[in-house]
């Protein structure tokens, strides 16, 4: 099966071989690395670590394996049971805690799960500290607690509507003019934990909540990822049950995606661009997605004189470019909304919050503020290369040829048409080069695709 090692985490398949797939010894020495890390960074005794689950079936067992695993490191452990990533995102500082652990594979299949680590401010931990707790977890330089100094176990049963309450408080939500919409709503939260905190959400707008596998069982019914060709069950009830629009999360709750009153996808790529839109409405300032993110978020920043920048691909590298652009809004095109106002991390619940406020205030139906919005189509390819080929070399020789264009080498090589562009992106693990192309039609972005890879193929 498979384990995957990286910078922001651990995750793998449940089952098999150590150090071949997500097994408990793994799962030991991974809580042991990161708990160690923490101990050598804040040099300080009684540390404090959140933990939260999403509803997968291995859940409770990899909880369980991380929760003594830090005890005998003497660290205390404050378990938020059955949560969401942004709530645990939201719980450390909340709780003044150390770091975080959310144990979930986001959206793989079942039989994933995964460690994924935070810092003291609740957001992800950068490459370097990831770097430096994979050498740990490698040397296996562990020193556990005697028995008078075990950490401490509490659970808190509170966190969701700590969460919720923070994002009713939020200005630039207007909770009653939701509620005088009083909107119809069908959720599709894949029988994870979104199932238990976006019916709580949208109880507190005064809408009502038609539940579509919302039982926390881990038993997903479907490809957890919330992509069109997943979602045929809740765009067929929308309509069936003539609700305003549908929501849908995976399983860990941080991306969202929309379906409108047709029970037609409103496209991942504009929940950011939605949200944005109503925001830069009401304050100027930079708005900020990846590089392989849709054009149309530029267009809505520049329609409200406001600016957009594009990181590299990657969640902490978007929230590292908010930082320093001071952004009012960011995100992934994914269905990954930061609202800096709240916390630095993706985050459908609050995404949702602020799309029924923009919706509630425009007056429209969702396929009416969608078809407002600049329509763009992608595509993604990718080129498969021998082993001895350079890809960087490769990549270098599409930057020259293409220099009379708007050229990005932030992560891989970007080139930005007049009417369309292409993303190059190398994978880290095997020969080949992504190929990410937007247009206004699909054909033209499957064509800009071939084209380029033809391209490519000319210089090798």
């Amino acid at each position: 099966m498979s384990l995957i090692k990286s910078i922001s985490g651990i995750r793998g398949t449940i089952g098999g071989k150590v150090n071949d797939n997500l097994t408990p010894l793994d799962v030991v020495k991974f809580a042991s690395a990161f708990g160690t890390w923490l101990q050598n960074t804040q040099n300080k005794k009684n540390l404090n670590l959140v933990i939260g689950r999403d509803a997968r079936i291995s859940g409770e067992m990899v909880s369980s394996l991380v929760t003594a695993t830090l005890q005998g490191l003497g660290i205390n452990v404050v378990d938020l049971g059955l949560s969401t990533t942004p709530t645990v995102e939201i719980m450390v500082p909340e709780l003044n805690a150390d770091g975080g652990i959310i144990l979930t594979a986001s959206h793989n299949p079942k039989q994933w799960n995964a460690l994924k680590l935070l810092n003291g401010k609740g957001e992800f931990i950068s490459g370097d500290d990831g770097a430096k707790v994979l050498a740990l977890a490698e040397s296996e330089d562990f020193n556990y607690a005697e028995v008078d100094d075990l950490g401490k176990y509490e659970t808190r049963n509170d966190a969701f509507d700590i969460h919720i309450q923070q994002i009713l408080d939020l200005p630039m939500v207007d909770v009653e003019a939701i509620k005088e919409k009083k909107f119809k709503i069908v959720l599709d939260a894949v029988n994870s934990t979104g199932g238990i905190a976006i019916p709580m959400l949208l109880d507190k707008l005064g809408c009502e909540t038609i539940k579509l596998y919302c039982e926390p069982n881990g038993q997903f019914p479907h490809n957890p990822e919330p992509l069109k060709e997943h979602l045929g069950d809740i765009c067929e009830l929308v309509k069936k049950e003539k609700a305003d629009l549908g929501i849908v999360v995976d399983p860990d709750v941080d991306r969202l995606a929309l379906i409108d009153e047709n029970g037609e996808m409103f496209g991942e790529e504009y929940t950011l661009v939605a949200v944005a839109d109503y925001l830069l409405k009401h304050k100027k300032g930079a708005a900020i997605s990846n590089l392989s993110s849709s054009r149309a978020l530029r267009d809505v920043a520049r329609s409200h004189d406001s600016e957009y920048f594009a990181s590299a691909v990657g969640e902490v590298n978007v929230v590292n470019l908010m930082k320093e652009k001071n952004a009012v809004i960011g995100g992934e095109g994914n269905g990954g909304i930061i609202y800096p106002d709240l916390h630095y991390g993706r985050d459908s619940l609050v995404g949702a919050a602020l799309f029924l406020t923009h919706l509630a205030k425009e007056g429209k139906t969702v396929s009416e503020l969608r078809a407002g919005y600049p329509s763009y189509f992608m595509g993604k390819k990718k080129i498969e290369l021998t082993p001895e080929i350079n890809v960087d070399d490769i990549l270098a020789k599409m930057e020259k040829e293409y220099h009379n264009e708007e050229v990005s080498t932030v992560d891989g090589v970007k080139i930005d048409f007049e009417n369309n562009w292409v993303h190059l992106r190398k994978s880290n693990t095997e020969p080949i080069i992504r190929i990410y192309t937007e247009a206004y039609t699909q054909e033209e972005a499957d064509k800009l695709g071939d084209d380029i890879i033809a391209k490519i193929k000319s210089l090798i």
